[in-house]
């Protein structure tokens, strides 16, 4: 599938008592642009929900198909909430399946973009932005991660991620082509951090995973989430004060360069093959092996570039953009 010129779309939306927010999320739905709204259906799942979010969304006059199903269980799980109810977007015979969350907007071509993207990428992950007023320090923490991501594309190029792409990977704004969406056997049924994981899966199965800044969806700040370990949480850390400790980029460097060979390499193995062990300190046996289980490159890349040996070491902040600022500094004297 290269194209899409009449696609179909489902939406999958998991919503824990989420009344006063909803409002927002369907009224960004109702406003998509430059899409057909006979070709879009919208599952919502309402998990565990006690306060008037069912007839908010029953009253809601979408211009979309609607689907709504109740699970009464109690206990908060982002995984098993997100992978039931893109389980109901699964069961619409979509093309492609979207999904984000009730306390969120997207943009109004976020659909539009979404489809744009996936006719690049199996897997798309959109860029997720904050409502409400600053806040210095997770700015400054995600600011930091798009440039490292930035680092990551001059390091290790691929023709289907764009530049200037972001780090973005949350579950408020995904994207899946159906038949990537089933290859990687839907979300972990976890607390939170599904997101994260069936993305990791989608690189380590060689599948395309698109960064796309055009696919936009804007978020609550708020510190009190539905679930443990969300961006709530992070979010009222930061509050607390927690010192913000991140991975040093010059080892989270030394994997992008060794991803990079390991890309270059694959087609030539088992020529590359000691080239690639002596880069990353494995052994050509190991080299080997993990490329005979990798359908491509990007698999290839994903699974043998470990992590720097020893682990990444933890720096604050501070000394983060400190060495990322050397690092790139280095890179363009290196290119002049």
């Amino acid at each position: 599938m290269s194209a899409f010129p009449h696609p179909t779309v489902a939406i999958g939306v998991p919503v824990r008592d989420e009344q006063s927010l909803l409002p927002g999320l369907l009224g960004a739905l109702a406003g998509q642009r430059r899409i057909d709204p006979a070709s879009v259906t919208i599952a919502f799942l309402l998990d565990g929900c006690t306060d008037g979010s069912e007839p908010l969304i029953r009253a809601w006059r979408s211009p979309f198909e609607v689907s709504v199903r109740c699970d009464p269980r109690g206990e908060p799980s982002a995984g098993r909430a997100r992978g039931a109810v893109m389980e109901q977007a699964v069961c619409s015979g979509a093309a492609l399946l979207l999904t984000t969350d009730a306390d969120s907007a997207p943009a109004p071509d976020w659909i539009a973009a979404a489809v744009r993207a996936l006719a690049q990428a199996e897997v798309v992950a959109g860029r997720i932005v904050r409502t409400g007023l600053p806040d210095p320090v997770q700015d400054a923490l995600e600011a930091y991660y798009d440039r490292l991501h930035a680092h990551r594309r001059r390091l290790d190029p691929v023709v289907w991620d764009p530049t200037p792409g972001h780090h973005h990977t949350g579950g408020a704004n995904l994207g899946f082509r159906a038949d990537a969406y089933r290859a990687l056997g839907g979300f972990d049924r976890v607390v939170s951090g599904e997101d994260a994981l069936i993305l990791d899966r989608a690189h380590r199965l060689g599948l395309r995973v698109r960064r796309e800044p055009a696919m936009l969806v804007a978020t609550s700040p708020r510190r009190r989430g539905r679930v443990p370990g969300g961006l709530a949480c992070a979010l009222a850390r930061l509050d607390d004060g927690d010192a913000v400790q991140v991975a040093h980029p010059g080892d989270a460097a030394w994997q992008y360069r060794g991803q990079a060979i390991a890309r270059a390499g694959f087609a030539r193995l088992p020529g590359s093959a000691q080239g690639i062990a002596a880069t990353l300190e494995l052994p050509v046996d190991e080299v080997l092996a993990v490329a005979a289980e990798c359908t491509n490159a990007e698999a290839f890349a994903m699974r043998i570039a470990p992590s720097v040996p020893g682990g990444p070491r933890m720096v604050s902040l501070a000394d983060a953009l400190a060495a990322l600022d050397a690092l790139e500094d280095a890179r363009d004297v290196a290119a002049a």
